[in-house]
């Protein structure tokens, strides 16, 4: 069983965009995934604008990888190493703690995902 930040199954983070590293919905990662796609996180437009100008635009559709572009109130799977950024510069956004991966626990102490949870944990 992949457990969550929070010791229970882990949960998928989006049921109508193909997201996480494996695009099964579900932010669970294996040790191909550099990229740690393990955070469910809630899009917000600072963070949109604050990954584009880090080089990841988020908002823009790419038909050629069916990506139809994430707005406000999206969620997705990002990669844990641009949240840790996001929060540095003030902008991380919010995030669902029953989908994201229990890996990110070696990286931000629970303490500190807890401040950004979505409430409808």
């Amino acid at each position: 069983m992949i457990k969550n930040v929070l010791g229970t199954m882990l949960e998928p983070c989006c049921d109508e965009l193909d997201t996480g590293y494996f695009r099964n919905g579900k932010c669970e990662t294996c040790d191909n995934d550099v990229g740690m796609h393990t955070v469910c996180a809630e899009m917000s437009d600072s963070f949109l604008e604050f990954s584009k100008k880090s080089g990841n635009d988020l908002s823009t559709p790419v038909e050629a990888y069916d990506f139809p572009g994430l707005k406000a109130g999206d969620r997705w799977c990002i990669c844990l190493p641009r949240w840790i950024e996001a929060l540095e510069e003030g902008v991380a956004p919010k995030i669902l703690l029953r989908s994201t991966d229990s890996s990110v626990l070696e990286h931000v102490p629970l303490e500190v995902l807890e401040k950004y949870a979505i409430r409808d944990d």
